[in-house]
């Protein structure tokens, strides 16, 4: 018959917190640090990996920094699209800026499960597979920027990849900012973006 050696009680207890604690690996944080101040964002890195891994990219490298915030959506200031959202948008701006990387792979929300609620943070794209440096966060809850919404009319929606857990106060300040039309007069600057340590 073979022999089983009885393990400490607390022993025990300290491998199963151990094997727990590396199975739920912490997700990355970041901090945009803006001239009004500061919004702390959680990345669903499990979820949303090549999303993820592109934005810390940009972090990581200082793409992101000195860029801005330029656009406000609105009720008032979308006339023209039956389909209404309120988000703020950052990035680089230019089309072709000189720090922007390749485009990603399109992670959908239907992937990822990630919704496009008050504070998700999501890619800006033209046609799924195009987004690169742009990104926005959501006001309000915005069903039609999931997938199967129709913001646009390809119907893929938005790769939302996290949330704010600190500074919407900063995300509302920004999208009540003056603005001519949809942009920012002025714009608001985005010092940098770092990871928060731990």
């Amino acid at each position: 018959m073979r022999k089983f050696i009885k393990m400490p009680k607390h022993l025990f207890l300290l491998l199963v917190i151990a094997s727990l604690t590396s199975c739920h690996k912490q997700n990355p944080v970041i901090i945009i640090k803006t001239e009004i101040g500061h919004i702390t964002v959680e990345l669903y890195e499990r979820e949303a990996p090549v999303t993820v891994q592109n934005f810390l990219h940009y972090v990581d490298e200082k793409r992101l920094d000195s860029s801005e915030f330029y656009r406000v959506v609105r009720p008032d200031n979308q006339p023209d699209n039956p389909i209404k959202i309120q988000v703020i948008q950052g990035g680089l701006y230019e089309d072709e800026h000189p720090r922007m990387l390749a485009a990603i792979e399109h992670e959908n929300t239907q992937t990822t499960g990630i919704k496009h609620l008050r504070g998700v943070i999501s890619m800006a794209r033209y046609h799924p597979g195009s987004a690169t440096s742009e990104f926005f966060i959501c006001v309000d809850a915005e069903p039609e920027l999931d997938y199967g919404g129709m913001r646009n009319e390809d119907g893929a929606g938005f790769a939302a990849f996290g949330k704010v857990i600190d500074g919407m106060d900063i995300v509302d300040k920004i999208h009540q900012s003056p603005a001519v039309g949809q942009m920012l007069q002025p714009r608001i600057r985005i010092m940098e973006i770092v990871r928060r340590i731990k």
